[in-house]
């Protein structure tokens, strides 16, 4: 659900932010077939970029981690996903949404099927290299291979000049541009922007057919017929209606004159554009060192924490053999810490150890659960070559006694096995994400000082009782 909304948002910013740099930069240059097609790139592009998934390495600053990651370890609430309960807010969304989807698709298949229908009703006529079809109820427009009119006359000039814009439609497939916007509005039915881009792509469509009539056609003859056959009656939907909408700026752009080819350059504003989309929505920061989710976790620790090669390491000579060729070979120095060694250390007895160790040691700190502190904790640590745990800090913490308690429990675990390069004992560091969640419906514990109870102003008590709980932590 919730990466189904992040992805419909990320769509929407994209098509906004293009169509914002469409309309200011590109629009009104006489550039049609180029237009076009950026606005089909544009269009397909906003639904790819958020799939699109770059990976890079970040190198330097204070927030990036480098040390082998265990896998995450929840104190209080386990979410489980037979357990979990989607809100009815969630619900109603999405069934509003999978309505409004459903609707649209069944506007699209019976807009289809109807055009198809009447179509194949009409009389089919063959005029060059396109084929009309003759009904008394359509109005001149094109839908894919056909040119729609409800009367046909060779030898009428207005005739001409109509049939002609719309084999310009037919020429250019125009309506295959109208199919996929129509798929794209039955995803994004609720957003104004799909609409936006769907008119400026009919414009553009009219503009380049009418660019076709007026290299046969006087401009100014052609613009007299389109403002004597203006007609409000809506086409279908991959139609294209030869007067249809925005005659008046039609009738402008036939006057203006042709950008020149220095204007191309204006194109170059999609470049960082398409870049900063790229940056907001495919890169992904990738940790120079790979770690383990919790869905990863089972018993063998060292399969967990493996650590692919591109290459097989070359064997190694035993120790003894490799003091022979060189008595002086230093791999390492003594009191370096390794972030991946070859051999990963291992807690006493296996992950199931350490978090049974953790289960039983971690407690959710008072002072956290009376102010509703939630959170990650990052704890990171050093195994030493005899196993024990030394250099605990806290990398990123969430205050009210967590970070302490995060920092107890790792100090006072059992010792590991040490981890090993090249068959030596290496100290090799850790990081290990504790997440403090508390249960839902669960009222936070409330103090009392024995002043504040009210006791009864008449009659003896025979006793007073005080219970107390002591807290094991």
């Amino acid at each position: 659900m919730e990466s189904g909304l992040i992805y419909l948002l990320e769509v929407s910013v994209c098509l906004g932010l293009t169509l914002l740099i469409y309309r200011f930069a590109l629009s009104e240059l006489t550039f049609f077939a180029l237009n076009r097609a950026i606005l089909l790139l544009l269009l397909i592009g906003s639904f790819i970029i958020p799939f699109i998934s770059i990976e890079y390495m970040g190198i330097g600053g204070g927030d990036v981690v480098r040390e082998m990651t265990l896998p995450v370890f929840q104190v209080g609430e386990q979410e489980s996903l037979t357990s979990y309960q989607i809100p009815k807010w969630h619900n109603l969304l999405i069934g509003a949404y999978l309505l409004g989807a459903l609707l649209m698709a069944a506007r699209l298949l019976v807009g289809f099927a109807v055009s198809q229908r009447l179509i194949g009703k009409a009389h089919k006529v063959k005029h060059g290299s396109h084929l009309i079809a003759l009904h008394p109820d359509f109005v001149p427009a094109s839908f894919f291979k056909y040119i729609l009119m409800p009367s046909f006359d060779p030898e009428d000039p207005a005739q001409k000049q109509i049939i002609l814009h719309e084999s310009m439609h037919v020429m250019y497939r125009h309506s295959w541009d109208l199919l996929l916007v129509n798929f794209a509005k039955v995803i994004f039915w609720f957003n104004p922007l799909i609409y936006l881009f769907e008119r400026s792509l009919r414009e553009v469509h009219e503009y380049q057919a009418d660019q076709g009539v007026t290299t046969y056609f006087a401009p100014k003859e052609y613009a007299t017929l389109l403002l004597r056959l203006i007609s409000a009656k809506p086409g279908w939907q991959f139609m294209n209606n030869f007067n249809q909408f925005q005659t008046k700026k039609r009738i402008i752009m036939m006057a203006k004159g042709k950008s020149s080819a220095v204007q191309k350059l204006r194109f170059l504003a999609l470049v960082p554009l398409l870049g900063l989309l790229l940056f907001l929505f495919s890169f992904e920061n990738k940790e120079l060192l790979p770690s383990v989710s919790t869905a990863e976790l089972v018993d063998d620790f060292p399969k967990i924490m493996e650590v692919p090669s591109i290459e097989e390491p070359a064997p190694s000579l035993p120790e003894d053999e490799v003091q022979k060729i060189n008595p002086v070979l230093i791999t390492e120095e003594p009191d370096e810490v390794f972030d991946v060694v070859e051999e990963m250390p291992n807690p006493s007895g296996g992950m199931k150890g350490w978090n049974e160790y953790l289960s039983t040691n971690l407690r959710y700190p008072l002072e956290a659960r009376k102010n509703g502190v939630e959170g990650t904790v990052i704890v990171v640590f050093e195994i030493n070559i005899d196993g024990s745990i030394q250099n605990v800090e806290i990398l990123r913490g969430i205050g009210g006694g967590a970070d302490q308690e995060a920092v107890r429990v790792v100090e006072n675990a059992p010792r590991w096995e040490p981890g090993k390069q090249k068959g030596r004992a290496v100290k090799t560091r850790m990081r290990l994400p504790i997440r403090f969640r508390l249960e839902k419906g669960i009222t936070p514990p409330i103090e009392h000082n024995i002043s504040d109870i009210q006791l009864p102003s008449q009659g003896y008590l025979d006793r007073i009782s005080v219970i107390g709980y002591l807290s094991n932590q």
